[in-house]
């Protein structure tokens, strides 16, 4: 059995977007994996490790991933918050053509972490790794700009936080051979997909479940389960074109 790898966004009462999801939910979701067996552990140990292991991400460095922490702690599951190093140098709203309906009005639920904010994050065992510079769709990038895209947030994260940047989060969950040659040139240990590989068998395309607004804890649960998650299932979902 692969292990499990959840994909979040936002965390919030008020945002009533396919990206943010409410603690009250997130708590929820992984209580009942809990309950069903899987164990929390770290990137690393996802990465390297097979079985019933649960590991949680965020994309994006959303300040509203804070209300998130208090069930992570109160959980004891581990996560990982993947940071785009040039919002974190200007906080603001996350500026991407997919969310430009939402800017004006959701200004505060679509900030980012700073800096500060991420290393106060770290205090609290939320893991900050990459997510590139700016959040493109990089198999669109020139091979220069997708070079600056991973090299420069994996440098900048080490800058500010003092610690190796091991890992990636490709923004869309979007990458191609040539993007995932990109990352392991870069000096990334892994790199984590949406969804994915989900034969397991590429550490540069780590497959993730996402999580989305109005997911149950059953539904969440339905969609970890190994056969949902299997090559054969993903196949077939993708032929039908259901994406979720």
């Amino acid at each position: 059995m692969n292990p499990l790898v959840l994909c979040y966004h936002a965390v919030s009462e008020t945002w009533e977007h396919a990206l943010s999801v409410t603690a009250e939910a997130l708590e929820a979701q992984l209580q009942l994996l809990l309950r069903r067996g899987y164990r929390p552990v770290t990137a690393a140990e996802v990465v390297a490790g097979s079985g019933k292991l649960l590991h949680v991400t965020f994309d994006d460095a959303f300040t509203s991933v804070w209300n998130a922490v208090p069930v992570l702690e109160r959980l004891g599951v581990p996560a990982t918050v993947f940071a785009c190093s040039g919002y974190a140098d200007d906080p603001r709203p996350l500026g991407v053509p997919e969310l430009a309906g939402e800017v004006h009005a959701r200004a505060e639920e679509l900030r980012t972490m700073s800096w500060d904010e991420l290393r106060q994050l770290e205090q609290h065992g939320v893991a900050v790794e990459a997510h590139t510079v700016s959040h493109p769709h990089l198999p669109r990038l020139s091979d220069e700009e997708l070079e600056n895209e991973l090299g420069s947030s994996k440098r900048r994260i080490e800058e500010e936080l003092g610690k190796p940047c091991r890992f990636l989060a490709y923004p869309f969950g979007d990458c191609d051979d040539r993007v995932r040659a990109a990352a392991r040139a870069a000096g990334y240990d892994a790199a984590f997909g949406l969804p994915g590989d989900p034969t397991g068998r590429d550490p540069f395309d780590v497959f993730r479940v996402g999580v989305w607004h109005g997911d149950s804890a059953r539904r969440v649960a339905f969609k970890a389960h190994p056969a949902v998650r299997s090559p054969l299932a993903i196949r077939v979902r993708r032929a039908l074109g259901v994406t979720d």
